[in-house]
């Protein structure tokens, strides 16, 4: 899988932008705020519906314009895809596969990409929140029913706070909502376990090499277990603590309040681990995402590297570019082409980014 062509429209700053990705190595360089990370996260919002920047997509669009544009063409198992996404000030979204009006769970399905960002060398420290949405994300590109279970799930739970922040809480109602978040909440972290599970075995033997002799586990907030199993532990919990989420009037149990451990030799990576330690643990999360996702679709997802490679050392630098597989294309963005080796740069397409255009 890879991007032949991008086009932009009136996205974030770039008013005209058309970018021939034919390559499997393209880098933008540009200095900060001219354009260059919009062009990657136009990439991720194709594969993805949603930016890593924003929850809001009238945010997209530049600034005294009405509507922007993004339009790509995809190369997938030998057959050209063109994708177009169009969103207006009206909250009007178009989404077309090769010029036929198509639905967003099946617009998602043609591209797979993942996002290594500075943002990302924050994962460890940041809120379960961050945690959560790097996995949930990971899991939707390789099980696409995965969303709509969240969606579901989502879904109940609003409605659910609402009644709990009403004047009277009907408690039969109550109940038929806990039932319902019970079976969808244990669909969702079924399947977070089972990726997770997965994607330990493959990070531990990348972070053994990067970090030349620590060892690495994760543990995911909720007792293992098959989807019953789970399902019974959600329901304890609900009953347990039924008192206390009427008191607070929220939900308080379930996979919107789970988190992810990590520990580097027995040890809580959160809280102990230096600066470069937990750096290391995200590399080796990052290329195992990448690694696992090619696994279970059958290809290789486009490899967006979002101005981390200066955040890294030499030595964590070379082992992330010798990483890539030469069917993984990668677009990168730089501030210039210091960080890279003439080897490397040798069948590069480079583009220099300055005010949201190609010069």
């Amino acid at each position: 899988m890879r991007i032949l062509r991008l086009g932009l429209k009136n996205y974030r700053n770039c008013s005209q932008i058309n970018l021939n990705l034919e390559s499997m190595k393209t880098l933008i360089i540009g200095k900060n705020a001219q354009g260059k990370t919009n062009i990657l996260e136009s990439v991720y919002f194709l594969s993805d519906l949603k930016s890593p920047r924003t929850s809001v997509v009238s945010d997209l669009i530049k600034f005294g314009e009405n509507k922007f544009e993004i339009n790509a063409l995809i190369e997938k198992n030998g057959t050209d895809i063109e994708l177009d996404f169009s969103y207006d000030i009206e909250k009007k979204r178009e989404l077309k596969i090769n010029k036929v009006k198509t639905s967003p769970k099946s617009f998602k399905q043609v591209l797979k990409t993942v996002l290594f960002s500075t943002k990302d060398l924050l994962l460890l420290r940041g809120s379960p929140q961050d945690r959560r949405d790097w996995l949930d994300r990971a899991i939707s590109q390789i099980y696409p029913a995965y969303d709509e279970r969240l969606a579901k799930y989502d879904k109940i739970r609003v409605q659910k706070n609402n009644l709990l922040k009403s004047e009277y809480v009907d408690e039969s109602l109550l109940d038929v909502y806990n039932e319902q978040l019970v079976i969808t909440g244990a669909n969702i972290i079924f399947l977070r376990k089972k990726f997770l599970k997965e994607i330990e075995i493959i990070a531990a033997e990348k972070h053994h090499i990067i970090s030349d002799s620590e060892s690495f586990t994760l543990n995911y907030t909720c007792p293992a277990g098959e989807i019953d199993a789970i399902s019974a532990y959600l329901k304890k919990e609900l009953d347990e603590r039924r008192r206390e989420e009427l008191a607070r009037k929220q939900a308080c149990v379930g996979p919107h309040r789970d988190d992810i451990e990590f520990y580097i030799n027995g040890t809580d990576a959160v809280k102990f681990a230096s600066q470069g330690q937990q750096r290391t643990l995200v590399l080796a999360l990052k290329l195992s995402e990448l690694a696992i996702i090619k696994e279970k679709t059958g290809f290789s997802p486009i490899l967006l590297l979002d101005d981390v490679l200066a955040e890294l050392d030499e030595t964590r630098q070379n082992y992330l570019l010798k990483s890539i597989e030469e069917d993984t294309q990668t677009v990168i963005t730089s501030v210039d082409t210091l960080l890279f080796e003439e080897e490397f740069l040798k069948d590069v397409i480079i583009y220099k980014v300055e005010g949201g255009s190609i010069i």
